[in-house]
């Protein structure tokens, strides 16, 4: 069963920035916090499949915009003397 608990003397700005970041992600206050600290305290580990799978899909969302090696020398040497 899950425990509760009590924050006491929570910075102003703390509680500001908690608020709205909670408010972005559709989710309530204590949600928030709850999932702050899951993300932070219990970090998922994530397999070398899953890494690729999401370089993969990154990369999928580049554009397909190809460079000429000419192109990138020259770019590269501009405002060089």
């Amino acid at each position: 069963m899950p425990t509760s608990l009590t924050l006491k003397g929570v910075p102003d700005e703390i509680y500001e920035r908690l608020k709205d970041s909670a408010s972005a992600n559709h989710r309530s206050l204590n949600s928030e916090i709850i999932a702050r600290l899951e993300a932070q305290l219990l970090p998922r580990r994530t397999s070398a499949q899953e890494h690729l799978a999401a370089i993969r899909a990154a990369r999928a969302r580049l554009s397909k915009v190809s460079f000429d090696h000419a192109d990138i020398d020259r770019i590269k040497r501009q405002g060089r003397p």
